[in-house]
C-alpha cells in the first residue's frame, strides 16, 4: 500500500466512522506503527489538515502487533475463518463468513484483550523488544 492509499482510506473509512460514532478527530487517540506510510509526508499533512492533535497520535514501532489489541481480534478472526471445511467460492461468500463470524465477538472478548496490555507491554520490555508469548 502507497501513501497515496492509506490517505484515502483515512479521508473514507476514519472519517466516516466519526461521523458516524458522533466524535471529531480531536475527541479520539489515534494509533499507528511507525510503517513509512503511516510516516509519509502526505500522512502527516492530512492529519494535520484533518485536525488531529499530535499528542492524540501515538506513533508505535513497526511490526508491534504485541501492543495492538486489534491484532489479535484479527488472529482469532482467521482461526475461525480458517475452520472451514470448505474454501469460500468467491468474495461474496467470503464476506458473508467474515460478518458471521466477527459477530460472534463479544464486548467482552475485546475487553481481555484490552486488559491484557500492561502484562503485554511488561512482556515487550523485559523481551528487549524481542519474541514475547504474545
Amino acid at each position: 500500500m502507497k501513501a497515496s492509499d492509506y490517505v484515502g482510506i483515512l479521508t473514507t473509512t476514519l472519517m466516516d466512522s466519526l461521523e458516524y460514532y458522533g466524535y471529531s478527530p480531536q475527541d479520539i487517540y489515534f494509533q499507528q506503527d511507525n510503517d513509512p506510510k503511516h510516516t509519509s509526508k502526505l500522512a502527516r499533512q492530512w492529519f494535520k489538515d484533518n485536525n488531529f492533535k499530535c499528542d492524540h497520535t501515538f506513533n508505535w514501532p513497526s511490526q508491534s502487533p504485541d501492543l495492538n489489541p486489534i491484532e489479535h481480534v484479527w488472529h482469532h478472526l482467521k482461526l475461525k475463518l480458517s475452520a472451514y471445511d470448505i474454501r469460500a467460492k468467491g468474495v461474496h461468500e467470503l464476506w458473508d463468513r467474515v460478518e458471521k463470524e466477527w459477530s460472534t465477538f463479544t464486548a467482552e472478548d475485546c475487553r481481555r484483550y484490552i486488559d491484557s496490555m500492561s502484562d503485554r507491554c511488561r512482556a515487550v520490555i523485559a523481551a528487549k523488544d524481542g519474541y514475547t508469548r504474545y
